[in-house]
């Protein structure tokens, strides 16, 4: 197992290079976050479909649990139990817009890993970033318990739990546990645990910071020990479920899915789930006792329990609906914990955006209406008022307004456009829209996929390593 000791100092020295600014040490985050020995009792494994084309390559690198998804290289890296979803990925001659500069790609996009160690994160490829239209990259970086990598290419960057980069290329930069950003290209900065970030360029700027105690009530992560808290010990509950999955080879579904549909065949599906058309269910999702209503869909490592979706529902990487009502078209973000009582399930009304890494926990009774923006932490109905705000008065704002631990500047029409513009892009790529014939999405697209195991050497001196693979078609 030396080899693979070694490996890990690699990737904690070369990380440590980039954030000595900070006299940021990884090692004691990383070499307690996974024992060593587990990174030789999963295999890893890729998906080959026709509509993904395919390029693997894999050299000195451990691949433990984790899934592949379009073309992707990674080199000298440790993923553990992550996902690369690369169904997004550009193609040699694609127009891609940035602001008002518009290039042409000479190659088919890549995803490209090296000096990494990705553990439980979810990547998501679809890059805004200029400069390097061809490759997504992530280089001499560290992304720890459910993070998300979405769409938001890295260098010399640390991820804590459950943290999340959007849309944002980060350099030599470290995001605290719980904390979300999504502003453009950061450099050097240090993000705070459980704040939460959005800036984009001069048009509007979105800042909401968790208190202390509710964060460490929900996930503390330190130097030397795991990630604990309420979201860790939720899904260590759920290890089970997750187990049966992944040591079976043939699964028989235990819910019927619409043509229309797809639902992954490393999803947890239980009994007395209903699946509408148009439905996508992602590796990794958990669905238990609730009704998915057509064109919703369930993004990876996300919980839906005891809940109804009435239909074009987005639930995105890492959130958590138990025992709760949604009406048409409500968002849940990035990371967020919505769950009402059992017998008193919190409404949410259609239209509603609940903001990436939102909090709302209640055991009364809670309506939220039609058409709101909800962020922060909630665990009565009274902060239910300090903690959200009509979308059609945040159209209203042209400066800015500070609502309890809320500051916002800049245009709100165009703050809530960008959340609507996106919402319908992920409905629209997923498939929700589809008619029978064209405006096919991932739902449609990732039906009739073949999955291939690869694994490490289990013996000897470069025991944990996996061979060097390439894969094309």
């Amino acid at each position: 197992m030396q080899k693979l000791e070694n490996l890990l100092e690699r990737i904690i020295r070369r990380l440590n290079i980039n954030l000595r600014s900070f006299d940021f040490d990884a090692g004691p985050y990383l070499r307690e976050c996974i024992p060593l020995p587990q990174l030789l009792k999963f295999y890893g494994f890729y998906a080959v479909s026709a509509h993904h084309p395919i390029h693997f390559h894999f050299s000195n690198s451990n691949l433990a649990g984790s899934y592949f998804l379009g073309k992707c290289r990674v080199e000298n890296a440790i993923l553990y139990k992550s996902d690369i979803r690369g169904d997004e990925l550009k193609c040699r001659g694609d127009a891609f817009q940035h602001r008002n500069f518009k290039l042409t790609l000479d190659q088919d996009e890549l995803i490209w890993i090296a000096d990494s160690f990705l553990i439980k994160t979810l990547v998501h490829n679809r890059s805004h970033d200029p400069e390097n239209p061809e490759i997504f990259h992530i280089r001499n970086s560290a992304a720890c318990h459910y993070a998300n990598i979405h769409g938001a290419p890295m260098e010399g960057s640390f991820l804590g739990a459950f943290s999340t980069a959007d849309l944002t290329a980060l350099h030599g930069c470290v995001l605290g546990s719980y904390a979300y950003v999504q502003a453009g290209e950061l450099w050097h900065q240090k993000i705070a645990p459980g704040q939460v970030w959005i800036n984009h360029y001069n048009n509007f700027d979105f800042k909401y910071q968790f208190p202390q105690a509710v964060l460490e009530r929900y996930v503390r992560f330190t130097a030397g020990n795991p990630p604990r808290g309420l979201f860790m010990d939720f899904i260590e509950s759920r290890k089970p479920d997750f187990r049966k999955v992944f040591d079976v080879v043939n699964l028989d579904p235990s819910t019927s899915v619409p043509e229309s549909s797809s639902a992954s065949r490393y999803a947890v599906i239980k009994p007395e789930t209903h699946i509408g058309e148009n439905v996508l269910v992602a590796q990794r999702a958990y669905i238990e006792n609730s009704a998915l209503g057509n064109g919703t869909n369930a993004q990876e490592n996300c919980f839906i329990i005891n809940s109804q979706l009435a239909g074009n529902n987005v639930t995105a990487h890492g959130a958590k609906i138990i025992n709760a009502v949604l009406e048409e078209k409500a968002f849940v973000g990035f990371n967020s914990l919505v769950r009402g009582a059992p017998d008193t399930p919190l409404a949410i009304g259609r239209g509603t955006v609940i903001m990436p890494h939102t909090i709302i926990d209640v055991e009364a009774p809670l309506s939220i209406p039609a058409g709101q923006l909800v962020w922060g932490y909630i665990s009565t109905p009274d902060e239910l008022a300090t903690h959200s705000l009509a979308l059609q008065d945040l159209e209203k704002t042209t400066s800015g307004l500070n609502i309890g631990r809320m500051e916002f500047r800049g245009s709100g029409p165009r703050f809530v456009a960008s959340f609507r513009n996106r919402i319908e892009h992920i409905l629209e790529a997923n498939g929700a829209y589809f008619d029978g014939t064209g405006r096919r999405g991932h739902g449609q697209k990732s039906q009739n996929v073949s999955y291939n195991i690869i694994q490490a050497y289990p013996f000897g001196p470069r025991q944990g390593i996996y061979p060097t693979i390439d894969i094309q078609p």
